[in-house]
């Protein structure tokens, strides 16, 4: 399902109440048959393991391996002192590099994170939330950095995975035309109200425009921000040249004149 809305619209914090990152002001979250609205403590945790967040960065740990990343989702059902100090089971690391393949990435496993590209590193961030085994995953605007080929392959990696692994998808998206090719359903917000909820191929462009024009309507449109003016940019010093170089001090000379010997004149 993909979650479309103008800035401000609810649609981040929408997702980050499914998880208990923020509190509901009214209303439950219920993830199949478990309500999160009333969890604490270790349950709340325990309930937020079926719940995996893709953010629009995909927040690795830059100086460790792709396959050290995607291990890492399993952390949680690995709790103790152990797991503190970064040890996982053998069986984790030998899942976290099927996941890579799963992913595309199989013959990057080694290397590390800093050197991925972003579609990459998108997709390295995906298999790390399946590594936690969850039943929903929430992606918050995971194109939002990438090149448009990049974004296609990304979405089309999701809705693989709803469709094969059977996982419900909800993803924000700020860009209507993702949303039709590749979501099985749209809903769009508008200041926290649902003004859409249709299947994607019942969905016109005059009902995509009516939810442009309620935002623009209601002031909840995207905000056009500034672009920051051109400021002078520090310019790389110049080689140093015979003619750059700064005067050279040469030593005092004392004021008072020399006196120079008397000349001898030549014999008459």
């Amino acid at each position: 399902m993909a979650l479309l809305g103008a800035n401000g619209s609810g649609k981040s914090t929408l997702l980050r109440c499914a998880v208990r990152l923020v509190e509901p002001d009214a209303g439950i979250v219920r993830v199949g048959d478990a309500e999160l609205t009333g969890l604490r403590g270790a349950e709340l945790r325990h309930a937020r393991v079926k719940l995996a967040l893709i953010f629009q960065q995909s927040r690795l740990v830059r100086r460790r391996s792709a396959l050290d990343n995607v291990a890492a989702g399993a952390l949680a059902h690995h709790p103790g002192p152990r797991t503190a100090l970064g040890w996982l089971p053998g069986v984790e690391r030998v899942r976290a590099a099927e996941l890579l393949d799963r992913v595309g990435l199989g013959g990057l496993g080694a290397q590390r994170a800093d050197t991925l590209s972003g579609g990459q590193a998108q997709r390295t961030a995906i298999a790390r939330a399946l590594a936690q085994r969850p039943s929903v995953l929430l992606a918050d605007e995971p194109v939002a950095s990438l090149d448009p080929d990049a974004a296609a392959d990304t979405m089309a990696l999701l809705r693989d995975l709803a469709h094969r692994e059977r996982l419900a998808v909800l993803c924000v998206l700020h860009q209507p035309a993702l949303a039709l090719e590749f979501a099985d359903r749209v809903v769009a917000l508008d200041r926290g109200r649902v003004v859409l909820d249709r299947a994607a191929p019942e969905i016109s462009a005059a009902d995509l425009a009516r939810v442009r024009v309620t935002a623009e309507r209601d002031g909840s449109a995207p905000v056009q921000v500034a672009e920051e003016p051109d400021l002078p940019r520090a310019e790389a010093p110049l080689p140093r040249t015979a003619e750059s170089q700064p005067p050279r001090s040469e030593p005092p000379r004392s004021e008072l004149p020399r006196s120079e010997p008397p000349r001898s004149e030549p014999p008459r």
